[in-house]
């Protein structure tokens, strides 16, 4: 079709962004022309990895009984070995083990088909909830994934209208992914006009997929002695992607500036979370809690006599809702959370941290298995 490897090349570069900006790791490094991009060399692995959200099409053939449109909670999840001259079957997790696939010194084995697994889901999920922003349902998608000369496995090839099923408002009717030229009987110029229009709306789509909730994540201090606890909280919701501002004031000795400062922020934002930083008699986060309906976190500064200050900030008056943790990454990972109610790509990268925290340990246990044998 004229014109549709140009349009697949920004599609998938546009995907990738939106996956790399999620903290997934991929092979796509950029565009380099309009039917190009440049890529990590990688050695794929032969295995096409598919998560579906709704029956439909294969699925329901296959599997006589379970109706179109039944929902799938989680995702299901498939895999299916890269055989053209099979149609490329379905294989189960154990055919996949036992291939015992050599990739780029790579063997690929339970610890590696676990963690492409819970990828594609996240992967998928991700994606689902960027166009779920345009109310757009993602069906089901499949992706494929490399080791690079390193030896890490990185999602790699291309993801464009080819590779996923897309319906707007979740009606089938309206569907504008390849199902569309797969129904065709006889194909005509006006049907490849039909499908070349809505592969470019997809890409155009794209551009809107971004979060559009603007958030605030802000860090009360009750003195410039808190700045550097303060500090370590800003850093690691940043890596979050959460917009932070410190400030300093005290709900004891300024109460009515501590409450003018929450609503110029209440004013101006969607998505708000306060951090407050008091040491000794914390009255700065059950005010602050008392005079918002947005969450509030005490994240008391470290003291030699916190264990009878902290009892402040967690005995707080009936009413009130504020939580209390104690390191400053608790209280930017609570944050993100709250946050990411909201932000898709907060909470994907939530997601991606578990996956990563998983992964090394996972990493750990095999080295020290390897050691052992």
């Amino acid at each position: 079709m004229e014109g549709k490897a140009a349009i697949s090349n920004q599609t998938n570069a546009k995907v990738f962004e939106i996956l790399k900006a999620a903290g997934i790791k991929t092979a796509f490094v950029k565009m380099a022309s309009p039917t190009a991009f440049v890529s990590k060399k990688c050695e794929m692995i032969p295995i096409e990895w598919v998560a579906r959200r709704i029956a439909t099409g294969s699925f329901v053939r296959t599997n006589p009984g379970v109706p179109e449109g039944f929902r799938f909670t989680p995702p299901k999840q498939e895999t299916f070995f890269k055989d053209d001259a099979n149609h490329d079957p379905k294989w189960c997790e154990e055919q996949i083990i036992s291939a015992k696939f050599n990739v780029n010194g790579l063997l690929i084995g339970q610890d590696e088909v676990d963690y492409m697994r819970r990828s594609t889901i996240l992967v998928f999920e991700i994606l689902e909830k960027a166009w779920a922003t345009r109310n757009c349902a993602l069906v089901d998608m499949k992706i494929e994934f490399g080791v690079d000369t390193e030896g890490n496995i990185l999602l790699a090839d291309v993801i464009d209208s080819d590779s996923w099923r897309l319906w707007p408002s979740g009606d089938k009717r309206l569907m504008v992914d390849k199902q569309v030229y797969r129904n065709l009987t006889n194909v005509t110029a006006a049907d490849l006009d039909t499908v070349k229009r809505n592969f470019s709306w997809v890409k155009d789509q794209l551009d809107h997929l971004k979060p559009s909730v603007q958030h605030k994540v802000v860090v009360f201090m009750g003195s410039p002695a808190d700045q550097e606890h303060c500090n370590k909280i800003a850093k690691a919701a940043r890596e979050f992607g959460l917009d932070v501002d410190l400030r300093i004031t005290s709900a004891h000795k300024a109460t009515e500036e501590t409450l003018h400062i929450m609503q110029q922020y209440e004013d101006t934002h969607g998505a708000l979370v306060f951090i407050a930083v008091a040491g000794r008699s914390n009255g700065l986060g059950p005010v602050l809690s008392g005079n918002t309906s947005y969450p509030v976190i005490n994240c008391p500064p470290p003291s030699d006599k916190l264990v009878q200050d902290i009892w402040s900030s967690l005995s707080v008056p009936s009413g009130l809702g504020c939580a209390t943790v104690i390191y400053p990454d608790s209280a930017a990972l609570m944050a993100a959370q709250i946050i990411g109610l909201k932000d898709y790509l907060v909470w994907a990268r939530l997601r991606v941290k578990q996956l990563d925290m998983a992964t090394a340990l996972r990493q750990a246990d095999k080295k020290l298995r390897n050691l052992s044998v």
